[in-house]
This record gives structure tokens, C-alpha cells and sequence, in this order.
């Protein structure tokens, strides 16, 4: 069984205050510029955001609008929108990172997979051969190859370039690629 060991990330896990007031993913949205948001994409009803710790390069979580704790409470319309949109940041890293496969999770209350946040999202990275080399193991170091501002201006790009797209976006300007998938 292959592993994806995160231990740069236990900052996260053991940090004693949030940087944020309230919920971060309630409060991301809200902010005028979508680039340093690290908001690449947004729909309807959901949002696409890089993680800031991420396991590989195009490491994006799907995000509901709206503060929502559990997959049972989200309408259809979200629910399907959550998943088209979940869809088109895979179709979107697949033009961009040409990835080998995907692992995609739904993190659901605060203590899921060492998180704090009880607002539901889910996971989706890029996956390679190979990428679960010895540098976590043996030097509890991860190399991640690509900045996050230079994988937000590739997939933004490949995001403008998929379906569903109602508005490109300004990168200079941070504006977020907008999708709809009415």
C-alpha cells in the first residue's frame, strides 16, 4: 500500500490559535482578491482553493459556499454542484499537471484526517508514480516542486480553458475562474 506521509504538516495539526477569527472557509470567499485567497475556481454554490500545506503540486479542495458540516445536510443543488465541480478541478489538473491518478477524500467534522474544521470539504490530489518517495521517511522533508502561485496561474489557465465557464477570470487582478453547471 502506498503512503502520502505529511509530517511539515503537523504545524496544522498541534497549532494552539487559528489565524483566522471564525471559520476560514466561511470568511476565504469573502475577501476581494480571489488569487491571494488561493481561490483558482469558483461555481454556483462551491469553490475551488489550493491548499496552503499541500501533499503534491495541484493539491485543490472543493469547498460549499456556505458553512456546511455534513454531506447529509447539503441540498441536491449543492450536492451535484460540490461534485461538477469536483469534476471540472480534476479535468482542469489533468490539462495542467498531466497527473498519473487521483485520490479524493471528504473531510466531515473538526477532527477529520488532523483538521479542526467542521465546515465539509473535500480533498483532491494529483497522484504519480513514485511520489511517495524517501525524503518524508528518511529526512522529514517534503519536496514539492512548485510554488503555489505559479500552480495557481496554471490551473486558473486550465480551468478557463475547460467547459462550464461563464466568466475567465482576471489573473492580474485575482479574480477567480467562475463555472456553472446549469
Amino acid at each position: 500500500m502506498d503512503r502520502i506521509y505529511a509530517p511539515w504538516r503537523i504545524h496544522w495539526v498541534e497549532r494552539e490559535e487559528d489565524p483566522i477569527d471564525g471559520c476560514p472557509f466561511c470568511v476565504l470567499p469573502e475577501r476581494d482578491d480571489d488569487r491571494e485567497a488561493r481561490i483558482v475556481a469558483r461555481s454556483d454554490h462551491n469553490y475551488a482553493l489550493l491548499n496552503n500545506a499541500p501533499y503534491n503540486p495541484g493539491h485543490v479542495m472543493i469547498i460549499p459556499n456556505r458553512h456546511i458540516e455534513d454531506w447529509t445536510d447539503l441540498d441536491d443543488e449543492v450536492m451535484v454542484d460540490h461534485g461538477r465541480l469536483k469534476a471540472a478541478t480534476i479535468e482542469a489538473t489533468r490539462r495542467d499537471l498531466d497527473p498519473e491518478g487521483f485520490n479524493t477524500g471528504l473531510n466531515l467534522g473538526s477532527d477529520a484526517a488532523g483538521g479542526s474544521l467542521d465546515h465539509l470539504h473535500t480533498h483532491v490530489v494529483p497522484r504519480w508514480r513514485g511520489d511517495t518517495n524517501f525524503m518524508p521517511v528518511v529526512g522529514e522533508t517534503k519536496v514539492i516542486v512548485e510554488g503555489l502561485e505559479r500552480t495557481y496561474d496554471h490551473l486558473h489557465a486550465a480551468f478557463a480553458a475547460g467547459d462550464h465557464v461563464v466568466d475567465k477570470g482576471d489573473l492580474e487582478s485575482g479574480d477567480a475562474v467562475r463555472l456553472s453547471f446549469h
